[in-house]
């Protein structure tokens, strides 16, 4: 996933930092406050019931835009997997386990950003390339 962001524009919500749409953002929170609300860990099966109760509207949260008011939220099952789970997990926000079946928060988003950091402190130091002048 390609994440692309202005440093002086930054939003507060990190959510607005991962994903493109704001029906994303509110549906990629919705998740993390769903995994939290379950222990940091849910099931295949409740992941499962989760983007079934997106996909048929019947699932209700609340939004930062209209605090204290629940909403129903509806989202494709299909486009909640490719769009939301898949880049959670790709960027490391989300784990799968294989042997358990269940989903976790994970720490690994963090660890990436400060790799990717180092990576380009290592590039900023390498000596210049020396080309040939014709």
């Amino acid at each position: 996933m390609v994440m692309l962001f202005d440093r002086f524009n930054l939003p507060d919500n990190i959510f607005e930092v991962l994903f493109a749409t704001k029906q994303q953002k509110i549906v990629g929170e919705a998740l993390i406050t769903y995994i939290k609300d379950n222990g940091g860990e849910v099931t295949k099966t409740e992941m499962s019931f989760f983007a079934t109760k997106l996909h048929e509207g019947n699932f209700e949260t609340e939004i930062e835009e209209i605090k204290g008011k629940r909403v129903k939220l509806s989202y494709n099952k299909r486009q909640f997997y490719d769009r939301i789970l898949t880049p959670l997990k790709s960027m490391g926000c989300v784990d799968y386990d294989l042997y358990k079946k269940t989903y976790k928060i994970s720490e690994r988003f963090n660890n990436e950003m400060i790799r990717i950091g180092i990576m380009w402190l290592t590039e900023m130091r390498k000596a210049p390339l020396k080309l040939k002048k014709q």
